[in-house]
Parts: C-alpha cells; structure tokens; sequence
C-alpha cells in the first residue's frame, strides 16, 4: 500500500500558488506520483483527537435494521442500499464512544433517520422547493404540537421524539426538539438556494451549512450522557455557547471535504469547498485546501476556548463538551472510510 504523502499547509510544503489559478505548487515530492483527496485532507487537516468507536456498535447496527423496518422506512426504494453505504451506526459509534447502549441506540437511530430525510427532501426539493412544504410541515407539527404523523418518515421522527423524551429530561426533550426544528427548517433553505439561478456566497452557504448538517439536535443526547444535568449557567455561558457552534461548524465542514466529489457530480452547492472553488475559481485541490484552513482556525479557536474554561466547568461540564469534540473526531474518522464518500478516495487531487 502506498504511504500517504504528508505535509502542512504552515509550513509552506504545499500551497495554492493563486486562489484564481488551477495550479498546486507542491514541494518535496515526486511530481510523477498521484495522491488523493483523502491524502490531501489528510496531510493537512489538523485533527487533534484521537480515534476512539463504541463497544456497543455492532449491538447499534442490528437496532437501526429493525427500527427503520418497524418504521416502514426500509420498505423506501433505496433506504436499505444508503443505510448501507452511510453507516450510521458507525458514525454514532465514533461519535459517541463512552454513550451506553441505550443512548447509543438513539443517536444511531436519529444518524439513520436523518439522512434519510435529508435525501428525500433534496430530491423532492430539487424539482420546486414548494413541494418540500408538507413534508416539513408534517415534521414540524410532530416536534412541536405532538401532531400524529400520516408518513413512514413522521412515523420514524415520532418515534424518535418519544425514545428522547424517555431518556432525557424535559428541558434536554425541549432543547432536543427545538434544534430538530432548526433542522427541518435549513433544508427549505437549502433547496431554495439550490433553485436560485445564482449559487450562494461562501458565507451563506455556511450558514444553510450548519443548519442542514443537524449536528446540534444531538447535543442534548450529549447532555443526557453525563451522570447529573448542567447548571443553567454552564450550559448557556457565553463560551460553552461559542464552543458549541466550533464544535457543530467543525463536524460538518469536515464531510463536506469529503463529499465535495459527490456533490459536485450531482449539482450540489451547499458544500464548503465547492463554496470556495466557485468564489476563488481555482480547482477542487485549491478549494479543499482553502477549507481546511478554515476548518484549522475552527478547531484551534474551539481548543483554546475549551483550554480556558476546562478548570471553571463541572464533571458534567467536562464530559459535555467532550461529546461536542467527539463529533469533531468521529466525523472526520467515519468520513475517510464511509462508502458513501469513496469518490474521494478515487479522486486524485493532482493529475
């Protein structure tokens, strides 16, 4: 197996020559030799944290089978072949390495759901965002009015929303459906954005970004984790607030390095590299390397942040934003690997 390539982007080893150009001056290396965008991420992401999977994973995966067929959601053409090749007990596993069993389960459960939603509503949603209104609606009416669900997909989320409300206090409950709500409400954005005639600016495309990528609904499951619940004043300090939005930015930035192939194969545009290879028209190599940059200055403002406030915070304090950061780390490990990202792992990053 070939070693993977390494260099950083500080040390100026490999940079853009011009955000404008399609070229990658590259030193150090043999120019004869290709490498891949997997190999690119990983010369020069900085990922601080350690990989670590649940023992429970296995036990996770069996569950998402049989909740999603009692669901009637696997019966979905193609539900089966994408939970496959998503993994979303994987990811929760990954993400989530010291939950128990039981909250395990959930997060595996809510991974699954998710992105089938969020497939479904692209598709439904690229014809006429319009078309996405009774679907969200139906989601919406189920998280904050306790409406009975009339789809296999509100069937799942009322479910879902249940299996919460018997784990988690009643403001974890809340703040887990208020966030699912947010969720709901970025994928409209993002399908009106894919139906304008003009893509969005990097900073927008952040913005539905974070929204749509519903990292957040799963932090109270990361609340729900710790032996006792946060003070009110810990919970909502102003960094361990600052620290969640890192954490959230962070985690999904980081697929979209890793998916960026995909979707620029089937016309996405709420991508962080893609965002930047539009803005900069330079190539998807040049794009990814911007956004790594971007995602290094995420990571490092989160660990300086979580350096300062570390000796102020409770146990519950502590193991709460290390589930934040186990977000961050499962997300990258789960990325490089998941099938349903190998293009990038077949795509080299310089001809």
């Amino acid at each position: 197996m070939r070693t993977p390539w390494k260099c950083r982007v500080h040390e100026g080893q490999v940079t853009a020559m011009s955000i404008t150009h399609e070229e990658i001056a590259v030193g150090g290396r043999d120019e004869d030799a290709a490498f891949t965008l997997v190999e690119l991420i990983d010369a020069h992401l900085h990922m601080p944290f350690a990989f670590q999977r649940n023992a429970h994973e296995a036990e996770a995966a069996a569950g998402v089978d049989t909740w999603l067929a009692e669901c009637g959601l696997t019966a979905e053409p193609g539900v089966a072949t994408m939970i496959a090749r998503t993994r979303p007990a994987e990811l929760a596993s990954f993400n989530g390495p010291a939950m128990d069993s039981g909250l395990l389960q959930i997060a595996a459960n809510q991974i699954a759901y998710q992105f089938i939603f969020d497939d479904q509503a692209e598709e439904v949603g690229r014809e006429a965002p319009g078309r996405l209104l009774p679907m969200l609606c139906e989601s919406v009416g189920i998280l904050r009015d306790g409406q009975p669900p009339s789809t296999a997909l509100g069937v799942a989320l009322a479910d879902l929303h249940e299996q919460v409300r018997e784990r988690c206090t009643p403001a974890q409950a809340a703040r887990w459906a208020a966030r699912s709500r947010e969720y709901v409400h970025g994928l409209l954005y993002e399908a009106v954005a894919q139906a304008h005639p003009f893509p969005p600016q990097t900073d927008l495309c952040s913005s539905i970004r974070s929204l749509t990528a519903g990292v957040e609904p799963f932090y109270p499951l990361c609340e729900a984790a710790q032996p006792c619940e946060l003070l009110p004043e810990e919970l909502h300090h102003p960094v361990m607030r600052r620290l969640s939005r890192l954490s959230a930015d962070a985690a999904v930035w980081i697929p979209d390095l890793f998916s960026a192939v995909k979707e620029q194969r089937v016309g996405g545009l709420i991508n962080l590299a893609l965002a930047y290879e539009r803005a900069h028209r330079c190539s998807l190599p040049a794009a990814v390397l911007l956004a790594i940059r971007q995602i290094n200055g995420t990571i490092a403002e989160f660990e300086k942040l979580y350096a300062d406030i570390e000796p102020e915070l409770s146990p519950a304090g502590v193991g709460y934003v290390e589930g934040m950061i186990g977000w961050i780390r499962g997300c990258y490990y789960w990325s490089r690997t998941v099938p349903r990202y190998a293009d990038a792992a077949a795509a080299q990053a310089l001809a």
